[in-house]
């Protein structure tokens, strides 16, 4: 069948956007935005724009369009309720990317209320964020592919990528999708079920649910880059769709934000995190779905990772659920199964077809991710060296890795004290740059302008948290030593950081008594005056750390007892050798 084209001429362009002026506008966030692109190069064939609410309830219902067509799975552009009510039939609206530049003129055919309950039980969900209740339906004419900067050749549309099978010839066509790094197993199993099938095999990574402009992206990419030399290029290519993940499910809902998961880094190293709306994870509603896109770029098989699978899905049941439908869209489904490394033949079998006391290797993605921690050897066999320099890159063993150490304590305390004989004794140690983010110095150079209201304080600390945040990313050390007083703030601190690299809560937990009575600035004093307002633990509260990673007491411990035990957790963590 012909892929649509819903991209309309130059003249046409010029036209729609000299009218644009009179259009109301919506922005498209990450997933919307495939979507659209999708539906604009005929990857969503044969849908000619967004559903309408006759679409919707069919599809839901039967899986079928109004008009009795086959498709799958929902495809509307979700919006808040005061949107939906600004727009009538027939209006039309300018569908523009996050910086503004229009994609699309969407003529509306209807907007309706989002029925929850058709959707759970048609076993769909994370069609929509929950702030958007309403979903907006309505023909497209598109005036733009969305911009990327990232891998431009390897971003084919179903006509580009049909019209390169054309023309080396390949009739059949095993497209393979993953978001997992490919080892030797996958190699193998992949190469070998397109011989079987008599098809040539297209390398397809999920990669619209990881953010570009992250090193985790680049990192994957150089992983599937660096595994394709090992396959036949006369039957192998590696392209890219714009493929995004619903949560619909083949047992129980997931929560719709997991349908957009950006931090993939664990699944990437091979981890069976089934919480996550995976590839093939939402049953065979979404596997169909994904068939139909894939035969719509000139796919005839489709091979998925069983693992990919949630704990317990009938098998049986999905392979004859997609047989129900394979001669209708065209598609063969393959599945890979757990395979194991057979010692004894030196290669991966399936681990159901493993001859009886025959030595197995089961060589987990948890102990591949341990490996890589400790900066231990990986077996030959498991992978291609190519793919582990990759995977290093993206994994450095953490004695490699930048962290934080967050001070956290009342004034006079000894966070600042601490702080600088830390970063004296780490500087010495050497291996890696260190910064010192004092409370004090923040204050004058990052935050001048800045009160001690909870709302200033919050700014201040979250300032601290990202600049902490990219030194870390960068494989350096961020020493931060301010009183950061909320258990909120400190938390969203937290978790800024601990994606990139380590992180140490370190609660410098000296008594009031103490500190007050050290009072070199005389601030307790004024603030027992009343003089100084908003004074943490006089007139502001201190909410105490409730699992610091590190606590001291300062009235007990000397300067250096209390940096030889930050030390002795970063060794015992990994993160400094040598102390």
């Amino acid at each position: 069948m012909n892929v649509v084209n819903l991209m309309v001429n130059p003249e046409q362009a010029e036209e729609l956007k000299r009218a644009s002026v009179e259009f109301p506008s919506i922005d498209l966030d990450h997933r919307q935005t495939c979507d659209l692109e999708l539906l604009l190069n005929g990857g969503y064939s044969p849908l000619r724009g967004f559903m309408g609410r006759a679409d919707y309830d069919s599809v839901l219902k039967d899986m079928r369009l109004a008009n009795g067509a086959f498709w799958p799975m929902p495809i509307m552009l979700d919006i808040d309720a005061k949107t939906a009510a600004s727009l009538n039939p027939g209006m039309r609206v300018a569908l523009r990317d996050l910086e503004g530049f229009m994609l699309a003129v969407l003529t509306v055919s209807d907007t309706w209320e989002a029925d929850r309950s058709a959707e759970i039980s048609a076993k769909v969900t994370g069609l929509t964020q929950s702030a958007r209740t309403h979903y907006l339906g309505g023909g497209l004419q598109g005036l733009a592919q969305p911009v990327r900067h990232d891998y431009a050749s390897l971003w084919l549309t179903p006509q580009a990528l049909r019209d390169f099978f054309i023309r080396h010839g390949w009739q059949r066509v095993a497209a393979f999708k993953t978001q997992r790094a490919l080892h030797r197993a996958e190699h193998d199993f992949t190469q070998q079920a397109a011989a079987e099938h008599q098809a040539s095999l297209l390398i397809s990574p999920i990669m619209s649910t990881i953010r570009s402009d992250t090193l985790d992206y680049h990192n994957q990419m150089r992983c599937y880059q660096a595994v394709m030399p090992h396959y036949p290029a006369s039957t192998t290519t590696l392209a890219l769709l714009p493929l995004t993940l619903r949560g619909a499910v083949s047992s129980g809902i997931r929560p719709p934000w997991m349908a957009e998961v950006s931090k993939m880094q664990e699944h990437f190293f091979d981890l069976p995190l089934v919480t996550l709306a995976l590839p093939c994870a939402a049953g065979v509603r979404e596997l169909l779905w994904h068939a139909m896109v894939y035969r719509n770029h000139g796919c005839t098989h489709l091979i998925i990772d069983q693992r990919d699978l949630p704990d317990g899905t009938d098998l049986d049941g999905l392979r004859s659920g997609f047989a129900a439908f394979q001669k209708e869209i065209g598609v063969e489904l393959i599945m890979m199964p757990p395979l194991v490394y057979v010692e004894d033949r030196a290669q991966h079998m399936p681990k159901d077809k493993v001859p009886e006391g025959a030595r197995v290797i089961d060589f987990s993605g948890v102990e591949l991710r341990r490996r890589l921690t400790e900066g231990l050897e990986i077996p030959p066999w498991f992978s291609y060296a190519g793919v582990l320099q990759a995977l290093r890159q993206a994994q450095p063993a953490r004695s490699q890795r930048g962290f934080t150490i967050f001070f956290t304590g009342l004034s006079g305390a000894g966070k600042s004290t601490i702080a600088k004989a830390l970063m004296i004794k780490l500087l010495e140690m050497g291996g890696r740059n260190v910064t010192l983010l004092d409370g004090d110095v923040v204050r004058k150079h990052l935050s001048s302008e800045l009160g001690f209201s909870k709302e200033h304080r919050d700014i201040n600390v979250r300032r601290i948290g990202y600049v902490a945040s990219e030194i870390t990313k960068h494989g350096g050390i961020a020493i931060c030593a301010p009183i950061a007083p909320y258990t909120a703030m400190r938390r969203a601190v937290r978790e800024m950081i601990e994606p990139l690299g380590g992180f140490f809560e370190t609660y410098i937990c000296t008594s009031i008594e103490v500190c007050e009575g050290r009072d070199r600035k005389g601030l307790y004093a004024k603030a027992r005056a009343g003089l100084v307002k908003e004074f943490t633990g006089i007139s502001d509260p201190y909410e105490v750390p409730e699992h610091p990673e590190v606590m001291l007491d300062t009235s007990v411990l000397s300067v250096d007892e209390a940096v030889q035990q930050i030390l002795l957790r970063l060794e015992r963590d990994g993160y400094v050798h040598g102390i």
